[in-house]
């Protein structure tokens, strides 16, 4: 297998730190609101990431942290008029129900920042100690001046890191990029004991030190979308590095922005879609798919006539379990001949070659051809096989059921049609045998005025 790795700018082959096991931890929510839609992409992407090693045999440990300590969560509950930790508990509900919803398997660690202070503060004092960071006035900064790789995975120099967009001006740094470890209290703001007096840690600190608790010092993959890389992934790195001398994780995953008309999907450009209004209008397969078509570090623009599209695809895959009756053969041994694990073949290579999902769904559509061809069942396994490995074809048994609903409602409508047509011919021996034959199967019909209806009994 093949992995991008930001930090080398190169496909690198992928080699676990302990065999047979892979390491993940990939940024979660901030917890002040409802993630939108393209935050629902990073989720999405690691949650293939993750089924995708375990489809390869491989023992994950997923660790997603969920920040629920900053900025963001205070203004909002001004705002709300309440509590952070309220505020904080209302939105994880909210992400682990929409997450949910959208297909996204359980993570293993749901680290939350509140529950590591303790552990925050014992890092910063390091960094101080070794003159990695610098206190002013209850503000504690990280000095990037001091470490000597900063700018390593974003590519930037800190020469050219002047006072700007992302670089704000700060009397009290040394050095416009130095960051903030510790946040000095403000009145009313939730706060914490430290060495330098009442306040709170970093966002940055936070991923460091929530990833190593549960991951050890260096661990396999660090993933997040492409505006985490700088300053957030950069400032996890100089930290985690200038604390213990080694690396944080061997690879560094990003994927490509969702883009609305051409802008990046943002709460601060009002640009965006929660992904829980998006889930009231599209399946969750739908959106999946949505996704997966195009390669992750690619920047895909949210279009809903594509997301229309992919729904056709997904019914598309489901037409071919609806003609074979998934249901009855799904622990059926599937008996693959030589051209569907050639097919298998080229979905895992299309995978294995830095997650290359738009490739590997290709495969997909050349099984559901080849299906149409032969109508050979082994076809059906195949691509459920497959499809799972990426997250689709989660509830086969729902969606195939509720369909099986759709088509009894019809037959029973087309029945109580013929059993019209022969009361009009006079026909009453065969109108009566299919009002029996259907009160057998527990169907009542009742005949009104306005024509007749129907309903089941128990």
């Amino acid at each position: 297998m093949k992995i991008y790795n930001t930090m080398t700018r190169k496909k690198e082959n992928f080699k676990p730190i302990e065999e047979g096991k892979v390491k993940l931890y990939a940024c979660g929510p901030t917890v002040y609101n409802y993630f939108h839609i393209g935050n629902a992409r990073a989720f999405l992407f690691f949650d293939v990431v993750r089924r995708y090693f375990e489809f390869l045999g491989y023992e994950m440990t997923y660790v997603q942290n969920i920040t629920d300590i900053e900025d963001k969560l205070i203004n909002q509950a001004k705002a709300e008029q309440t509590t952070v930790k309220k505020v904080a508990q209302k939105y994880i509900d909210a992400f682990l129900e929409d997450t949910a919803s959208l297909g996204i398997k359980k993570v293993n660690h749901h680290p939350k920042a509140t529950e590591y202070i303790g552990e925050m503060i014992d890092l910063i004092k390091k960094l101080v100690e070794n003159n990695f960071a610098y206190e002013v006035d209850g503000d504690v900064y990280f000095s990037v001046v001091n470490f000597k790789n900063y700018g390593k995975l974003s590519g930037r120099n800190i020469d050219d890191l002047k006072v700007g967009a992302r670089v704000k001006a700060n009397v009290q740094k040394r050095h416009p990029a130095d960051f903030t470890l510790w946040k000095k209290a403000k009145p009313e703001e939730p706060s914490w004991g430290s060495p330098w007096g009442k306040g709170r840690p970093g966002w940055h600190t936070e991923c460091v030190v929530m990833s190593r608790s549960i991951l050890g010092e260096t661990f396999d993959i660090h993933g997040g979308g492409n505006d985490l890389i700088f300053p957030h992934h950069e400032n996890e790195i100089a930290q985690a590095e200038a604390s213990s001398g080694k690396p944080l994780a061997n690879y560094w995953m990003h994927n490509g922005y969702l883009n609305i008309e051409g802008e990046k999907m943002s709460k601060s450009l009002n640009n965006f879609f929660t992904a829980r209004d998006i889930l009231k209008k599209y399946d969750a397969e739908a959106i999946r798919f949505f996704f997966l078509s195009k390669h992750y570090r690619s920047p895909i623009d949210f279009n809903e006539d594509i997301i229309i599209e992919s729904s056709k695809a997904v019914e598309g895959f489901y037409s071919i379990l609806k003609t074979v009756n998934f249901l009855k053969i799904e622990n059926n041994a599937p008996n693959y001949s030589a051209e569907m694990l050639q097919l298998k073949e080229k979905f895992i290579n299309a995978m294995n070659d830095d997650f290359n999902t738009a490739k590997a769904i290709s495969v997909l559509f050349e099984i559901v051809k080849l299906f149409k061809k032969s109508n050979d069942e082994n076809f059906a396994h195949l691509l459920v096989e497959l499809g799972k490995s990426v997250g689709f074809f989660q509830n086969i048994a729902d969606h195939l059921a509720e369909d099986l609903g759709e088509i009894t409602e019809n037959l029973i409508e087309l029945l109580i049609e013929y059993r019209n047509t022969f009361k009009k011919e006079k026909n009453w021996e065969m109108a009566d045998k299919i009002r029996n034959d259907l009160q057998k199967l527990n169907i009542q019909l009742k005949d009104t005025s306005s024509g007749t209806d129907w309903s089941i009994s128990k």
